[in-house]
């Protein structure tokens, strides 16, 4: 009995990665654990071991992200902004990607794995960029789904009178919503 819950658990998830990875935002963090990957094998293959740091450090926040995403973890903690977070995490993934890599390859003179280390890395940070800017596009778009609401008058009387308050709420694609509140205090 415990066997047929284990599979069933287990078949679950398969399915989970095999669509989540069929999305646009988990294809792009799946290239990006590989192509990190690619990197660490050949930074750690080269004479100067010392950036594979960089190549772990942005293999396991991209690990870390695609799980939490692929199990729609984000939407069960909501304490933590995961928009956020990932975009932090793809924009350093970018600078740090961009210039690790420029050093390898201006450096590497005689080690064929740094300056592939190096030229891979560059395709990361490209990579990185391009989820950057798609993360970007998200947070513009749910900024400009939402709209804010903006009280314009307030009155407020503490001698037996009514407190009221104007409201106006806007919306960037469409008319302006007008709303008047009465209290009795």
């Amino acid at each position: 009995m415990a066997a047929d819950t284990t599979e069933t658990a287990s078949v679950g998830v398969v399915e989970r990665l095999k669509s989540y990875v069929r999305t646009q935002k988990g294809t792009i963090l799946a290239a990006e654990i590989v192509i990190s990957f690619i990197i660490l094998i050949c930074y750690a293959s080269s004479w100067y071991g010392g950036y594979t740091a960089v190549a772990i450090c942005e293999m396991c926040f991209a690990i870390v992200f695609f799980c939490v995403f692929m199990m729609d973890l984000d939407k069960q903690f909501t304490a933590v902004s995961w928009v956020w977070s990932d975009f932090i995490r793809a924009f350093t993934g970018t600078l740090v990607y961009l210039i690790t890599s420029l050093i390898c390859v201006i450096r590497g003179a005689g080690d064929g794995a740094l300056i592939a280390g190096g030229v891979f890395g560059l395709l990361a940070g490209l990579l990185f960029a391009y989820d950057t800017y798609t993360i970007y596009l998200q947070i513009q778009s749910a900024r400009s789904q939402t709209g804010g609401s903006v009280c314009s008058t307030w009155k407020v009387s503490f001698n037996g009178q009514p407190t009221s308050c104007s409201c106006a709420a806007r919306r960037s694609d469409g008319p302006t919503a007008r709303a008047q509140f009465s209290l009795e205090v």
